[in-house]
């Protein structure tokens, strides 16, 4: 025997959506309309052969008269209206979904939709706020646009206030003016193509930075083209000929980035640093002995060669400020998009001791890295400001505590960090409510 306990206000269901009065279908049943009207308000138990002829009579399986809605559409009904409780509604009868569900699966089914909608549409707003409030990209594209529409306007403030001006001046400053309208332009677009983007839009939101990289990694951060003594001069082709460079600023970094690969190419030639590694491995500092190399040359060269010469090989550089200026991540160890990277990392000591490099392993989640870091001094200090340093970080497999000591434990940046009680956290992270 069937338990009865909903069974019957399913049948009911069925038979009221079927068109048939009670009598009818007990009669085309064999049955008497006094048991199928007990049947159909749960007061008796049906039998397995009475309830395959009800469901053949009704053109449904027993199966969704024996079983009714899915557990899952139940459910569904249960969490939306527990979470009217909690909201400080009046809750719906939970205890009484299974006989909704079976009564009127279609309310059912529309009444878990429209939960599952409203929860859908809380999370986009949440996004959309946790944006609004902390993206950096929005942040970087806002003042962007306001420094643009700044200059503007105080170049157009000297041309009208200024009577008589020279016409050397007067054509610098509407050189100007025209520069920065287009980059007001350009920015302008970049900000409307951000916000019109939802948070699970499918296509990819690409500050230049991201264009950069997204380039570099096309390439695989290697660029045979420009080695050798004129590989400089071929820098406006591969620049011209990429698709992932779209925007101007994106272009400009690029130049800036494979100027400086120029520059390494050309102080340690492609067949120079093959043989030094292949002598000594990717080992930077025996690299820069026997090639009379500084370091970080030889890190940009080694994290730039194809992985099959130099092994798997990561390199972070940042300035001054701690901003992000190129990332190849390797062996696992993420890097954020944005500059607001883990103060813990190495790299970060050395803006404030330049000059002592620091080698540490480090632990990010399942990632293990050997992380070596030198600066690179691109400015002399001067008595109207410092000397400016730019911290290189790169990152080798990891040779276990024998080799290099203990492990540090490090996140990639404070939003999506696990890492508990930190002395360094900025915010608390997405993660966990712990923090």
């Amino acid at each position: 025997m069937a338990e009865s306990s909903m069974i019957g206000s399913r049948i009911r269901e069925r038979r009221v959506i079927s068109g048939l009065k009670q009598s009818e279908l007990a009669r085309r049943a064999g049955i008497s309309a006094s048991y199928l009207n007990l049947i159909e308000h749960n007061r008796r138990r049906i039998g397995g052969k009475t309830l395959n002829k009800l469901a053949d009579i009704l053109g449904v399986a027993p199966v969704l008269l024996s079983e009714g809605a899915e557990a899952t559409l139940i459910s569904a009904l249960r969490e939306a209206a527990a979470r009217s409780e909690t909201e400080g509604r009046a809750g719906a009868e939970a205890e009484r979904a299974e006989e909704f569900a079976g009564r009127f699966p279609g309310w059912a089914r529309l009444l878990s939709d429209l939960a599952r909608q409203r929860a859908e549409l809380e999370s986009t707003v949440k996004a959309l706020t946790d944006r609004l409030a902390h993206d950096p990209q929005l942040a970087a594209s806002l003042h962007e646009v306001i420094s643009t529409v700044t200059a503007i306007r105080s170049t157009a403030s000297i041309l009208a206030d200024t009577k008589p001006l020279e016409p050397e001046w007067q054509s610098r400053f509407h050189r100007n003016i025209n520069e920065d309208s287009k980059r007001l332009a350009e920015g302008a677009e970049a900000l409307v193509r951000y916000l019109e983007q939802t948070p699970d839009a499918q296509s990819e939101i690409m500050s230049p930075q991201d264009e950069l990289h997204a380039f570099l990694e096309e390439h695989g951060f290697h660029f045979p083209v420009l080695e050798g003594e004129d590989g400089a001069a071929r820098i406006p082709s591969v620049v011209d000929r990429s698709d992932r460079l779209e925007t101007q600023a994106a272009r400009s970094l690029a130049r800036t980035v494979l100027e400086q690969y120029a520059r390494d190419a050309r102080l340690l030639p492609a067949e120079v640093m093959a043989r030094a590694v292949a002598e000594h491995g990717p080992d930077p500092s025996a690299i820069a002995a026997a090639t009379g190399t500084a370091l970080p040359a030889v890190f940009r060269r080694l994290a730039m060669m194809p992985q099959a010469e130099a092994g798997p090989v990561g390199l972070v550089v940042c300035d001054g400020s701690g901003t992000l200026m190129l990332r190849k991540p390797a062996l696992g160890f993420t890097m954020p998009r944005s500059a607001a990277a883990c103060a813990l990392w190495p790299l970060y000591q050395l803006l404030t001791q330049p000059g002592a490099p620091v080698r540490l392993r480090l632990r990010q989640g399942e990632a293990r890295v050997l992380a070596l870091t030198v600066s690179e001094e691109v400015a002399p200090a001067r008595f109207d400001r410092p000397a400016l340093w730019r911290p290189h970080m790169l990152l080798l497999p990891d040779p276990g505590p024998e080799a290099a000591g203990p492990l540090r434990e490090v996140g990639v940046n404070c939003q999506v960090c696990p890492i508990a009680d930190c002395a360094a956290r900025r915010e608390p992270s997405i993660l966990g409510r712990a923090f």
